[in-house]
This record gives C-alpha cells, sequence and structure tokens, in this order.
C-alpha cells in the first residue's frame, strides 16, 4: 500500500471517529436522565460505528473481492452483536445496583436500616453502599441521643415545674394571708417569703449555669486560684445548715492547692458538691473536704456518709434531672427530713460535672465505707489539662467518672 493511500485511509477513518463521536456525545447529552444500560449500549454503538466506517473505507481504496467484504460483514455482524448483548447485561446490572441503593437510601429516610448486598457491585457502588450504611447507623444513634435528650428535657421540665410549683403556692397562700390580715407573725411571713425566693432564685440561676454549659457559651475567666480558700468558704457558707442536720464538717488539705480555672465558676461547682453531701448524709455523719494537688491536677474531694449509692445509680448521677429515689430525696436519711429550701430540679451536679468538663477536668464519684467520695479535679496552675487520675484517685471498681 502507498503512503498516499495510508493516509487517506488514516484521514478518513479519523474524520468518522470524529463525526461519530460528536453524534454519541450528543446522544448521551440528550439521553443523561436515561438508564445505565441505555447511554452503555450508546457508548458501545458508537465504537462499532467508528469500526464499521472504517472498514468500509479501507475496503474501498484496498479493491477486496466482494466474497472477502461479505465475510467482514458477517464477522463484523456478530462482534456488533455480542458487544451490545455484553453492554446490556452490565448496563442491567448496574442499574440494578442503582436501584438498590436508591431503595436503600429512601429505608434510611424512614429510619430503617439499609440492607444491601455489596457482593455483586463494583468498587464504586460498594463504597457508596458502605457509605450509607455508615450514615445509617450514625442517623440511628443521632436519633438515639435526639430521644434521650427530649426525654430527658421533658422530665427537667416536670420536675422543674414541680419544684417551682410548691414554693410558688406557698408564698401566695403567705401573700394572701398577710393581705387578709390572718397572718400573726408578719415578719415571719415575710421571712418565709424571702426564703421560697431565695430557693428560685438558686433554681433558676443553676439553671442558667447548665444552659450555658450545654449550649458552649460558657464563659471562662480562667486564673489561678487556690482551691483551699474556696473549699473554706463553702464549708463557712454551709456551716449553719450542716449544724442544723447534725452533721459534722471537717477540712483539710494541702494550704495552696492551686488550680488554673474560674473562680466563681469554680466556687459554685464546689458549694454544691459540699451542699449535696450534707442534703444526703445521714444526721450524726461526718461530711469531709480535703484539698490537694498532684500529676498536674489539682482536687476537692468530698466524703459523705449517705450510707453509699447503689451501683445502678452510679452511671446517671451526673445526668440532667435525674434525682434518684424519690421517697428519698423527699425525706432525706432516717427520719430527719431534707431541708426543702435546698430541694433543687436536678441539675446540680449535672451542672458541676459541666463545670469541670469546660476547664479541661473532671469529676468522679466512688462509693466508700458509710458513704460516697466525689472528687472534683481541675488543671493545675501552668498545666493546661488535668491528669488522667490522682496519686490517692486510681482507678477503683464501683466508680463512675463524668468527664
Amino acid at each position: 500500500m502507498q503512503g498516499n493511500d495510508l493516509f487517506a485511509i488514516v484521514s478518513w477513518a479519523l474524520l468518522w471517529a470524529l463525526v461519530i463521536g460528536a453524534a454519541a456525545l450528543l446522544a448521551l447529552k440528550v439521553l443523561k436522565r436515561a438508564s445505565f444500560a441505555v447511554q452503555i449500549c450508546v457508548v458501545v454503538l458508537a465504537t462499532v460505528a467508528v469500526l464499521t466506517a472504517g472498514i468500509v473505507t479501507a475496503v474501498s481504496a484496498m479493491f477486496i473481492s466482494a466474497r472477502d467484504v461479505e465475510v467482514l460483514w458477517y464477522i463484523l455482524a456478530i462482534a456488533s452483536a455480542v458487544a451490545v448483548a455484553i453492554a446490556l447485561i452490565l448496563g442491567a446490572r448496574v442499574s440494578r445496583n442503582a436501584h438498590a441503593l436508591s431503595v436503600a437510601a429512601r429505608s434510611i429516610g424512614r429510619g430503617e436500616s439499609p440492607a444491601v448486598a455489596t457482593s455483586v457491585m463494583g468498587s464504586e457502588l460498594t463504597a457508596l453502599a458502605s457509605e450509607l450504611e455508615l450514615s445509617s447507623r450514625r442517623l440511628e444513634e443521632s436519633r438515639e441521643r435526639e430521644a434521650a435528650v427530649e426525654k430527658s428535657r421533658r422530665e427537667l421540665v416536670s420536675w422543674i415545674s414541680h419544684d417551682l410549683r410548691t414554693p410558688l403556692a406557698s408564698m401566695r397562700a403567705m401573700a394572701e394571708a398577710l393581705e387578709d390580715g390572718m397572718a400573726g407573725d408578719p415578719s415571719a411571713y415575710h421571712r418565709k417569703i424571702i426564703a421560697q425566693t431565695d430557693q428560685m432564685a438558686v433554681m433558676v440561676n443553676d439553671l442558667l449555669e447548665l444552659s450555658k454549659i450545654q449550649a458552649g457559651t460558657l464563659r471562662l475567666n480562667a486564673e489561678p486560684l487556690d482551691l483551699y480558700d474556696l473549699a473554706s468558704d463553702a464549708l463557712a457558707d454551709l456551716a449553719p445548715l450542716a449544724a442544723r442536720r447534725n452533721i459534722k464538717l471537717d477540712g483539710g488539705g494541702q494550704r495552696e492547692s492551686l488550680a488554673l480555672a474560674d473562680g466563681p465558676s469554680v466556687g459554685r461547682a464546689v458549694r454544691n458538691v459540699v451542699l449535696n453531701a450534707i442534703l444526703y448524709s445521714s444526721p450524726g455523719s461526718n461530711v469531709t473536704v480535703t484539698v490537694g494537688s498532684g500529676h498536674g491536677s489539682a482536687s476537692v474531694t468530698v466524703t459523705d456518709g449517705c450510707g453509699g449509692i447503689p451501683a445502678e445509680d452510679l452511671p446517671h448521677l451526673f445526668e440532667t434531672g435525674w434525682q434518684g429515689n424519690p421517697a428519698r430525696r423527699r425525706t432525706g436519711d432516717g427520719d430527719h427530713p431534707r431541708d426543702d429550701r435546698y430541694s433543687g430540679a436536678g441539675v446540680g451536679l449535672s451542672m458541676v460535672a459541666g463545670i469541670a468538663r469546660a476547664h479541661g477536668g473532671g469529676i468522679s464519684v466512688e462509693n466508700v465505707d458509710g458513704g460516697c467520695r466525689f472528687t472534683l479535679r481541675l488543671p493545675a496552675d501552668g498545666n493546661a489539662a488535668a491528669s488522667d487520675a490522682l496519686p490517692d484517685q486510681a482507678e477503683r471498681p464501683g466508680t463512675y467518672h463524668a468527664a
């Protein structure tokens, strides 16, 4: 074959390839919403058309006999049929797998777990199916968390409503008695109204602090502070309540236990832990508060005489709104009722845990002989985060951490 003939054949074949390729691209654009099977067939038919045009051009240039041309047409027809059949089979399988993925996606929307057979899929569709399953698991976990949060919110609103209703009803009754002139000792009624108001103010402040913690908007002014001074202030503030309940308060520890923390929020946390210990300790028992430091942490440890906490209750102790046994919550231990002025809505320890986490520390609780030991850990001055365990507070069976 002469060079000119070869150049002519290649030129015509290239021209046919460009024309047929452009037509195939146009057809694919028109059929972009068609099934994968149709689009694959378009690609195969375009390939066959380019091959056919090239063969026709070559036959015309080389003057092949009519019998040889007929044989070529038979071969080309058989090859084209096989190619189209394979394309249809491949397209049908891809369409079937895509349909299975779409069904799985709809099932995720209905809250169901998709079941997709990935053994018959290509690598790309298998990866997509795996992502769908992972998304389904994450959505399920998110729905469970949302349901738990909603349940907790409803319970918290119910408890808060109950705890607010009692002082409000009492204040209304006393105000009506004062208005009608039925109060035998108006000054005592005034003092009771002030006390009830203080109780609601404490509850509202706790809720506000907790909402800031949960929303991530709590602003901390971290500075070096002595936990010994904070513990001493809490003991002095709560000493009258402890005396009324016949509970002895003891304090001790290192004189200088410096932490890098926000004074007001940590002071509230320490006071809440000590208050909780006083309210739940049996009359005649001791509440011991000690401070210390070590391994990059400063700590406040409060040991009470509550008699211990059931093991099944330990994981719930720092949950918002959890208040434990209702009978114990109303009456306290033994024959001595709790001081109603300090009854809350189950947000105190949850708030303490949130404050500790916001500082990069944590709080833990464990049962000890005759009561419980709470340990509040904060980063020591000059350290970025608290250590996982204090020298005298290693992991023990029956210990629950909120950190």
